[in-house]
């Protein structure tokens, strides 16, 4: 099947802001649009707020004005569903609920032709579910928009289990000539997207439920150093606590309760106790007219060693040895032992490798970063037995080289290293498992949730080994499944060369 011709109609199933965003999209792309809803004067009231969108683009210049008039006249509400029959592609963007899905396509299925394609906008719902009892289910496909949907580029294409491989060509095609970028899953909970990003979230909660350090601070680590747009914290007092609770809960239920999914207590007292964010005045941080978010915790001033031992191969972090030549510090390199950072006190400081500072004599951690000459921040890890001279010569280092320093509580991982360790383990399980290829879910992540690079470039950047030595190292601290490298990660090390276990670094 080729994609759908401009010249057919598309019709779009509820008219709330995300009906009405698909159908701006398709009206825009060429085709004629009917949006329908089960209150008609709904479906009025949403086909003219997209006439008004489209109206506004073009007084701001951003659609030429011909355009614009011969959008605004291919746009229409349907009265019932029987209006829709001559749609070529049925668009549902209705009420998170199966019943109601599922009674409404059984319904469209008596009026539609047996060529037409359904698609369903669900979020969080089984789309194999979804087509049970269809008599055609090979043209039904979960079409995911995010929202809003005219502005953001990610499309999810989901296929369920008995759609049909030409259908799915046929709207990513579509999906496609309409100007955004789809990306082709199976039937998986979360698809990709919500799925892949359960670690950004998860993982930030575990180190302040272990109190490794606050909200703010766990939030500028992940934005400074680990290169996120935004941190965790932030992100769901935006989203709404319950609202990503939700899916959270969502996708650890449909795993059966799988330990790589599970909730965070934290998160659940705060949307119990009703703090659920900006929309309620108060989530992990308070909001109002003349309230601040609360600062990261950040190192007061130390002095900085004037010579260092850089001693075996940094790897991720190797581009620090030339930063502090730069800086100034005298720099002796050794290619035996290591590897870490060996400070004039006898201290040592080891990039975060899933172990505790506690279990050495004078190490101070510090975290992964996205670009360590880039980095504003950096984040430092030392268990109470660490010396003060160590710590301060570590501190002092870092700033030196113009970083801001935050120093957290001795949590294996640290905040960066585990969060990006996680998302390459599940990026790695789930190409494994047929739901995406690699390349479909680095562009989910980089266009539906901004990251700075997808879990697999990461991956490469970091080298075969360093995820599943990570992993294996907090698994072994962390035990209970939740940080047990997946086999699918196992084996792209070993394919490439690699050990399976990790190699103590101090």
């Amino acid at each position: 099947m080729t994609a759908i011709e401009r010249s057919r109609t598309v019709a779009v199933i509820g008219a709330g802001t995300m009906g009405q965003g698909i159908a701006q999209v398709a009206l825009l792309a060429g085709h004629r649009v009917l949006l329908h809803d089960i209150d008609p004067a709904f479906a009025e009231a949403g086909a003219e707020l997209v006439r008004d969108r489209v109206e506004r683009m073009a007084a701001k210049g951003r659609l030429d004005r011909a355009e614009a008039e011969e959008a605004i006249g291919r746009i229409g509400a349907a009265g019932t569903l029987a209006d829709l029959a001559g749609a070529a592609l049925v668009i549902e963007a209705v009420v998170e609920d199966v019943t109601v899905k599922r009674t409404l396509f059984a319904a469209l299925e008596a009026v539609i032709a047996p060529e037409a394609v359904l698609a369903t906008n669900t979020s969080s719902l089984s789309v194999t579910e979804l087509a049970a009892g269809l008599r055609h289910p090979g043209r039904f496909l979960g079409l995911h928009f995010f929202n809003p949907a005219p502005l953001l580029p990610l499309v999810e294409v989901v296929s369920g289990h008995a759609t049909d491989p030409d259908v799915v060509e046929s709207v990513h095609g579509t999906v496609l000539g309409w100007g955004k970028t789809p990306v082709r899953c199976s039937d998986t909970p979360g698809f990709i997207v919500n799925r892949i990003a359960r670690p950004f979230y998860a993982e930030a909660f575990a180190v302040y439920e272990e109190r490794g350090a606050d909200p703010a601070t766990i939030d500028a680590v992940l934005r400074e150093s680990g290169g996120f747009r935004m941190g965790p914290f932030q992100l769901t007092d935006l989203i709404g606590q319950d609202v990503n609770e939700a899916v959270t809960r969502s996708v650890w239920d449909s795993f059966f309760r799988s330990p790589k999914f599970t909730p965070s207590l934290a998160q659940r007292r705060l949307v119990q106790s009703g703090r659920l964010g900006r929309k309620s005045g108060q989530g992990w941080f308070p909001y109002g007219e003349d309230v601040r978010l609360p600062e990261p915790h950040t190192a007061g001033p130390e002095e900085a060693p004037d010579k260092v031992t850089v001693v075996g191969d940094l790897g991720p972090a190797a581009a620090l040895a030339d930063l502090i030549e730069e800086a100034g510090i005298a720099v002796t390199a050794t290619g035996h032992g290591g590897p870490y950072i060996q400070l004039p006190g006898e201290g040592q400081l080891v990039l975060a490798d899933g172990k505790t500072s506690v279990e050495f004599t004078d190490v101070v951690y510090f975290d992964l970063a996205l670009d360590y000459r880039g980095a504003t921040r950096i984040a430092l890890s030392a268990s109470e037995d660490v010396s003060e001279r160590t710590l301060a010569e570590a501190v002092g280092l870092f700033q030196k080289l113009g970083k801001k320093v935050s120093v957290i509580g001795d949590v294996p991982g640290m905040i960066v290293a585990r969060t990006v360790a996680m998302l390459i383990d599940l990026t790695a399980d789930a190409v494994a498992r047929g739901v995406a290829d690699a390349e479909d879910i680095d562009t989910a992540m980089t266009l539906g949730v901004n990251y700075p690079l997808g879990p697999s470039a990461w991956h490469a950047l970091l080298g075969p080994d360093w995820a599943y030595d990570l992993l294996h190292n907090l698994d072994e601290r962390c035990p209970g499944g939740r940080y047990a490298p997946s086999l699918a990660l196992f084996r792209l090390g070993y394919a490439a060369g690699g050990d399976d276990e990790g190699e103590d670094t101090a």
